[in-house]
């Protein structure tokens, strides 16, 4: 079970996270790039919240600083009520395995270990007992629609069932925070539709926050907020009824 943190938003903003003035660079001296350039950016309570942008604008940097896997050199990284950037390595850490939940774009599954195996890894990880630790993954697997296909490795499974496993394991420990680096990106256009359906029916339970880092235009429909990233900043973030929501910049 995901740790209860209380959020630093009320009732009326209902932010997950909150980045403001974010910097990350890279290298130094000449070779010094730098990635984020002040970032401002929001994520809201119980909504698909989509970052689009270009190769190389900052999107997946951006979402390690959120994810407690990358620490910003400036700015303010609120994430779950929680100020990321005053926190040790051993406490984001622990952050990071209670709270968040990871979804990439190539699964990242073990082979040697069953569907059901690498969807328990987190709760194994959190110190919940192996066969505690399985049934409830195998549950949410069945509820994934993969009953039948639990003691199965994912070299026996398709794309979208494999991707259906990670799906699993991103929530089998009830994260507050789901993040995702391109989900569909590595699936047909029905299989991408389908995992999206997926991850908004239960990815949403439990008033959770989902982040989507996209190139996928096909699964904009599936977006409430579409925040849009170039050279390190939000330019601006788009919600349904605005122009050009669901839309490419292109």
């Amino acid at each position: 079970m995901a740790v209860a943190v209380e959020t630093q938003s009320s009732a009326q903003t209902r932010l997950a996270v909150q980045c403001t003035g974010v910097e990350k660079s890279f290298g130094s001296g000449q070779t010094r790039v730098r990635v984020l350039r002040g970032t401002d950016f929001t994520a809201e309570t119980g909504k698909m919240n989509f970052l689009v942008g270009p190769s190389g604008c900052g999107k997946t940097t951006l979402i390690s600083v959120i994810g407690a896997i990358l620490t910003s050199e400036a700015g303010d990284v609120d994430v779950l009520g929680q100020d990321l950037r005053r926190m040790s390595n051993g406490k984001l850490a622990d952050f990071r395995l209670n709270n968040l939940g990871f979804i990439f774009q190539q699964f990242n599954l073990l082979p040697a270990l069953s569907a059901e195996e690498n969807a328990s890894l987190p709760l194994v990880a959190q110190g919940v007992g192996t066969k505690k630790a399985e049934r409830r993954a195998r549950e949410l697997l069945e509820r994934l629609g993969l009953a039948g296909q639990t003691k199965k490795m994912p070299k026996q499974l398709s794309g979208g069932q494999q991707q259906r496993v990670a799906i699993a394991r991103a929530l089998v420990h009830e994260p507050s925070l789901l993040i995702c680096d391109e989900p569909t990106a590595s699936l047909d256009a029905a299989s991408g539709h389908t995992v999206m359906e997926l991850l908004r029916d239960v990815a949403l339970e439990g008033d959770r926050s989902v982040i989507v880092v996209t190139h996928d235009n096909r699964i904009f429909e599936f977006a409430d907020r579409i925040s849009h990233m170039a050279d390190g900043v939000i330019g601006r973030t788009d919600e349904p009824g605005d122009e050009g929501f669901g839309k490419d910049d292109a």
